[in-house]
Order: structure tokens, then sequence, then C-alpha cells
């Protein structure tokens, strides 16, 4: 297996152990990919819950640009839920698994069609 196929099998367990979610690995396949390299690099491969410009970043880089969503979304209160469903005390929450708990949140399964 290559090492993308090695992280997607870490992000497909925190998804069902961590996060409780059934995966649909091929969404999850296609959102770590659109993660582009930031997965192979220890510090943008994770997002921290409590740093407020990483959460911006989330949400203008992510949510408003690739998702195509609006302000008007309740953006944070999304990125909230999935940082709380996803376990606050969890140190390591992976990019890719935020992103596609945030994918599902929204519905916008579609833009990785």
């Amino acid at each position: 297996m290559s090492k993308r196929d090695d992280l997607i099998a870490k992000y497909a367990t925190d998804l069902k152990d961590k996060c409780g979610v059934d995966v649909d690995m091929d969404l999850l396949t296609k959102v770590t990919i659109g993660c582009g390299p930031s997965i192979y690099n220890a510090d943008a491969s994770t997002v921290s819950g409590s740093d407020q410009s990483e959460l911006a970043t989330v949400k203008n880089n992510f949510l408003i640009k690739k998702l195509g969503l609006s302000e008007s979304d309740d953006l944070d209160g999304a990125i909230a839920a999935v940082i709380e469903k996803y376990g606050k005390s969890n140190r390591n929450k992976y990019r890719a698994v935020v992103y596609y708990l945030l994918t599902k949140h929204f519905s916008k399964e579609s833009i990785y069609s």
C-alpha cells in the first residue's frame, strides 16, 4: 500500500472509533486527495480545535472556497459541532477527517463526484 492508502486507512479508523461514523471510503479518499500534500506534513495534517486562526482557515479555505458555502450557513457552529464530535480532548484531529465530517454535515458530497 502507498503512504496515502495507509493514511486513508488511519482516517477511516478515526472516523469509526472516535466519531462513530460509517465511512464512505470513496468520499474519504476524494477528500484526502483534495487535501493535497498537507496530509504528509505533521503540522499541516492536523487541525487545532482551540486555535481560532486555524479554525478561520478551515472556514475560509474549505467551507467557503471549496464547498461554496456562505457565512450565513452557520459555519462556526458546524466547525464546533465537528470538533465536539471528534473529541475536544483528542490532540490529533486529522484535517482530512474534519473535512470529511464537514462535507457530510453540509451534504456537499456532490463537490467530490
